[in-house]
């Protein structure tokens, strides 16, 4: 369980303020002089700062030479249980072993992923990319260096900044899961009052602070009847929870869904993927499911930083990672990645996954920065009054 991670899931309101100071990096440095600042400082060749396509360099050969020569990749919060990470990145280490991958802080917040960056400007110990939630993505585009993939055109508009600042890479979808073993099936809201689930259904932390939560909550105001502009369908539900004896407000672990302390949780797809493989090694058939009209989703994003001390090793990980080969290991994850109806079309999709995956079905719900200001607002005003701590 990445506590910081699902904070920064692009939900909450409160670390859009911080994102904000973290903004405002000026640009590379040019070429042959070296960026001033603490520790060990790099010299950034200003044509592969400067790009801003595959173009620039020529060639993808030409791209490939040009961060081989670089020698060295450093990438940032990225913990290898979420979302296949951990294959994304060896599978980048075996095709390309002349780069050196350093992995650092996996456990970091997209707030601090720009604090690292602003930190260690100028050094070789500065992220060179970054993979955001949407808010901290759309308030730091000085922080970034555009660039288009190749893939560019397959990703939808709504998905992309139009400069190419940022782009988003995958999502969950808010789901439940639980125990089918000791529980049975969970097919409809209602059931989650059953007294069979006394103490143990989670919303995994407070929705006006957490990223899970928060969205956690919209899934389940949609099942009772809200939508994005009707809010208290949901709290109403939940306060049957609250009176039913079976809502819990500890913080969900892998120990608290280990013990069954936690026996139903909310939580993205790709966390649920993450604890049915953990499970079924020790003998717990974990399930998940979304509901139709209620699948929530929030994109996470791909950014380079404007003074990556490898800028070319950044832009070669970005079209590795809008390449079908990553993209299906994050599908593989239990994410959604931005180009699977690009890839059912043109017949890359990894079928395998496909065929067991759970997929975004028709529109999804979906919110704006100013949606999540505005419902995180109203649910710090109305939740602990109403739930408690």
């Amino acid at each position: 369980m990445k506590n910081l991670r699902k904070l920064a899931a692009g939900a909450i309101a409160t670390v859009l303020a911080f994102s904000m100071a973290a903004c405002g990096s000026s640009s590379a440095s040019s070429n042959g002089d070296s960026q001033q600042s603490a520790g060990k400082s790099v010299t950034v060749d200003q044509k592969s700062a400067k790009a801003t396509s595959l173009s620039d360099f020529g060639t993808m050969d030409d791209l490939v030479a040009a961060a081989e020569k670089e020698g060295a990749l450093n990438v940032i919060a990225l913990p290898h249980d979420w979302s296949n990470y951990g294959e994304v990145i060896s599978t980048f280490k075996k095709k390309y072993p002349k780069i050196k991958v350093t992995e650092l802080n996996p456990n970091a917040s997209s707030k601090e992923e720009l604090d690292a960056a602003k930190t260690n400007k100028g050094t070789d110990a500065a992220p060179d990319v970054f993979d955001v939630g949407q808010q901290i993505a759309a308030t730091s585009t000085d922080a970034f260096a555009p660039y288009k993939v190749q893939a560019w055109d397959k990703i939808p508009a709504e998905n992309k900044d139009a400069n190419g600042a940022y782009y988003a890479d995958y999502t969950g979808i808010m789901s439940i899961g639980w125990n089918k073993d000791k529980y049975g099936d969970i097919n409809k809201l209602e059931d989650l009052l059953d007294p069979k689930f006394a103490g143990t259904v989670a919303l995994n932390g407070k929705p006006a602070e957490a990223g899970a939560a928060f969205n956690g909550y919209l899934m389940i105001n949609q099942l009772a009847g809200g939508d994005i502009n009707n809010l208290q369908p949901g709290l109403d539900f939940f306060k049957k929870l609250k009176d039913a004896g079976n809502l819990t407000t500890v913080d969900v672990t892998n120990g608290t869904i280990d013990s069954g302390q936690t026996g139903v949780v909310m939580d993205w797809t790709y966390n649920q993927a993450s604890y049915k493989k953990e499970l079924k090694s020790k003998g717990v058939n974990w399930e998940y499911k979304t509901f139709p009209k209620a699948q929530v989703v929030s994109y996470y994003n791909q950014a380079i930083n404007v003074d990556a001390p490898h800028p070319a090793a950044a832009r070669l990980w970005e079209e590795y990672l809008y390449s079908a080969e990553a993209q299906n290991l994050w599908f593989k994850g239990g994410a959604n990645p931005v180009l699977l109806s690009s890839m059912k079309e043109d017949g890359t999709v990894d079928q395998d996954t496909l065929k067991d995956a759970i997929t975004i079905e028709g529109k999804p719900v979906s919110y704006t920065n100013d949606d999540a200001t505005r419902i995180t607002e109203w649910l710090q005003n109305n939740w602990d009054k109403t739930i408690g701590n």
